[in-house]
């Protein structure tokens, strides 16, 4: 059965709060092998008509947040403390019935495959004008204009036409629009979107990432956008915060932590992106190792097994001592400020080019 209380020392905001503010987030899976703390401690704000963008790579608890945002996750299995509030009401400790009236309504998902997240069994048009007729209670003929409505706002050709079509009919673009059209047919005030150009070519990617921000101006809504592509995030987002085995090591503005990054972890995900102006006999730097196992994280910084500056620090504090996350712009890292400067400057934006 699942747990839900409030962390007792969740931090204080810096600040007025935000449209959804996260406090001292904490998600467990019971599991054969034992407790998988999934996340551990997020705290962060989001303001309407802003985005922010949520990186790592798989299993750094990007999702697994957000799950827990909408309450979509196992209650059997999953134990959730901290505080969740979007516009001023407490998520965590709501009622099944309350949050169905959230979902679909003030707040919608973008889910990675379509394809699996769309019935095989009804039409496009029917699917998104659904959640129209639950929570506005219209009339089964308002619902279906509604749904037209949205395919042609999304960019979908023919609208009257393809919302009587099933999915397996639509391309992969096609399909990903048509899920933001069923996110988008309520107004929501807080849209989440994993990584929902992940399986999409370039260019098709870029029609999505244009959309939604096009979306974004006319309805206001505030977005989460999870990815672990830097490139998308940096088109995308006013904020991001970077995760890593469940916490955030680091948050920003897009500038800040793309222009100046200051936690290895970040250091690495850049080093590791291609380049089209970069030397093609230089190889790219992976990030050595593999993210851990939640089952049994590492002690301290849950990055230093991976990390090739924990040496710097001097003494045992990489591997026994947390490393806080401060409010706004900051990393989780017992490097000073002084050393993640010069290490940046001399040694990491050389590389980058």
């Amino acid at each position: 059965m699942t747990t839900m209380t409030k962390a007792e020392g969740a931090p204080a905001p810096t600040g007025p709060d935000g449209f959804l503010s996260v406090r001292d987030l904490q998600v467990t899976f019971s599991t054969e092998d034992g407790p998988v703390k999934a996340v551990d401690g997020l705290s962060f704000d989001l303001h309407r008509g802003k985005t922010l963008g949520i990186v790592g790579e798989s299993g750094s608890g990007k999702s697994v947040t957000n799950l827990t945002i909408l309450g979509l996750h196992d209650p059997l299995f999953t134990t959730v403390d901290g505080e969740i509030l979007l516009d001023g009401k407490e998520l965590i400790t709501a009622t099944e019935k309350e949050m169905e009236k959230l979902r679909g309504n003030r707040a919608a998902m973008i889910f990675q495959d379509p394809l699996t997240a769309l019935s095989p069994f009804y039409t496009v048009g029917r699917q998104i004008a659904e959640p129209y007729m639950k929570h506005r209670g219209v009339s089964k003929k308002a619902a279906w204009e509604r749904a037209v409505e949205m395919l042609a706002k999304v960019g979908i050709p023919n609208p009257k036409e393809r919302a009587r079509d099933y999915p397996h009919q639509f391309s992969g673009g096609m399909r990903q629009r048509a899920m933001i059209a069923m996110a988008l047919v309520c107004d929501p005030d807080l849209l989440i979107a994993d990584e929902p150009t992940t399986a999409l070519d370039v260019t098709v990617q870029a029609q999505i990432l244009d959309l939604l921000k096009d979306l974004q101006q006319e309805f206001g809504s505030a977005i989460v956008f999870i990815t672990h592509d830097l490139g998308v995030i940096a088109d995308m987002a006013d904020d991001i915060m970077v995760m890593y085995a469940g916490r955030a090591v680091e948050r920003g503005t897009v500038d800040e932590v793309l222009r100046s990054p200051q936690h290895p972890y970040t250091w690495g995900l850049l080093n590791s992106m291609p380049r089209l102006d970069s030397d093609l006999s230089t190889p790219l730097s992976p990030i050595p190792g593999a993210p851990p196992s939640l089952l049994t994280p590492p002690p301290g910084c849950r990055f230093h097994p991976r990390c090739t500056f924990r040496e710097r620090v001097g003494g045992t504090r990489c591997v026994t001592e947390r490393p806080l996350l401060a409010p706004d712009r900051a990393s989780a890292c017992h490097l000073t400020a002084e050393q993640k400067r010069t290490i940046f400057v001399e040694e990491i934006r050389p590389r980058l080019g």
